[in-house]
């Protein structure tokens, strides 16, 4: 990594900025400079081997076996994608989000896609939509998968964490959630209506501290007496499984075979996150960095790696460690990205994506807020490829 500036010219170009009221982003353009050229004043050891070259769904050839599946709760697609490089084809996604229904289709014009503008995307109202389901060919004991992961904001603690802990809005609201807390019960619905083959049920890993009254159980028990083989709930780290990231999520995964699937194991180490910033960023789509004013440039520049900024509410991430989870933000703002490693800027939706294993070939639409949401709230489609392995294993077993 060359870099263009000392720290000395980096500091006069700052103060200039700063003492002549000059924008800082047309003075970097004026230099023929740009974010990518600012440096941090501290750098310490990284090991050659968390800067090599990691898993990648860019270079896994995509199976050919063409196992049907509908995706529920869709968003931008993480499970979609993660399935279909094992070979399990999602034919249909249900998402009410139109701007997440946009990206489905930009990326798969042959996907049904059952969302706005044609269609609600309301996994609550069941009959209607099960209808349409049945209108598209998916019928009783459907010989593929379901996989979902319902709305986690009532029982994700970073989700509330954003707002005063003296406000309402800072507790987990759990299963008391009016509008979202009950979807994973619509979703359950829809399995022992149609009985998929095999389904797969996410989400984060607090659904199971607000669960005190054994709800997930009673329905899991129900769906044993339908005879499905359930394997779960596991929390995964998805940084043990080629994910460079902290992000554990709860999984679920039932099956109508002879065994239940094997659920896969974690590695002995956690992937770093060194490696996703050693890749070019050329002819990528969505890499739009923030421009970023000189006053937070000084202080970011001053950060030791994990370190955070109070003020900005933002962390250096360190190249030698997962990256710590990227998140969605909220429903009226984009995702609050992290600080990249080597410069002292915000990442970029691109990279954002590829910490959380995204195709380079895979395309997010809508404003840049709204992609980052799309990539924050996705399940890594790493992690769902190797969960989706899983479950054809058992397929082939049949």
């Amino acid at each position: 990594m060359k870099k263009k500036l000392t720290i000395d010219k980096q500091e006069n170009l700052l103060n200039k900025s700063i003492e002549q009221h000059l924008d800082f982003s047309e003075l970097l353009n004026d230099q023929e400079l740009s974010y990518d050229d600012l440096s941090y004043t501290q750098d310490d050891y990284i090991p050659k081997e968390c800067l090599e070259k990691i898993e990648c769904l860019d270079d896994i050839p995509k199976a050919q076996d063409n196992i049907p599946a509908v995706s529920f709760f869709s968003g931008a697609g993480g499970l979609d994608i993660g399935f279909s490089y094992a070979g399990i084809q999602t034919k249909i996604s249900i998402e009410f989000n139109e701007t997440f229904c946009n990206t489905l289709r930009k990326n798969d014009p042959s996907k049904i896609v059952i969302g706005p503008p044609n269609y609600s995307g309301d996994i609550s109202k069941r009959e209607e939509l099960a209808k349409i389901l049945a209108e598209n060919g998916i019928s009783e004991n459907f010989e593929g998968v379901f996989h979902g992961g319902p709305p986690c904001q009532s029982f994700s603690i970073a989700a509330n964490q954003r707002f005063n802990k003296e406000g309402e809005n800072f507790k987990r609201k759990g299963f008391d959630d009016e509008e979202k807390g009950m979807l994973i019960f619509d979703y359950i619905w829809f399995i022992k209506k149609f009985k998929p083959k095999a389904f797969l049920i996410e989400n984060v890993e607090g659904i199971l501290e607000c669960d005190s009254t054994g709800k997930i159980k009673k329905a899991l028990d129900d769906l044993k007496k339908l005879g499905y083989k359930i394997a779960g709930p596991r929390i995964f780290d998805a940084s043990y499984y080629g994910v460079p990231q902290k992000r554990k999520r709860f999984i679920v995964i039932g099956s109508r075979t002879e065994d239940a699937v094997v659920l896969p194991e974690p590695a002995k180490k956690q992937t770093p996150c060194g490696p996703v910033f050693m890749r070019d960023l050329k002819s990528t789509t969505s890499h739009i960095t923030r421009e970023h004013t000189a006053e937070s440039i000084k202080r970011y520049m001053l950060l030791s790696y994990g370190q955070r900024d109070k003020l900005g509410r933002v962390d250096r991430l360190d190249p030698r460690e997962p990256s710590k989870t990227v998140i969605a933000g909220g429903t009226k703002g984009g995702g609050r990205s992290h600080l990249h490693p080597f410069h002292p800027r915000t990442l970029s939706v691109r990279e954002c994506a590829r910490l959380q294993t995204f195709p380079d070939s895979y395309e997010f639409t809508g404003a840049n807020a709204r992609q980052f949401t799309q990539v924050g709230n996705a399940v890594p489609p790493l992690l769902a490829y190797k969960l989706a392995c899983a479950i054809k294993a058992v397929f082939h077993q049949e």
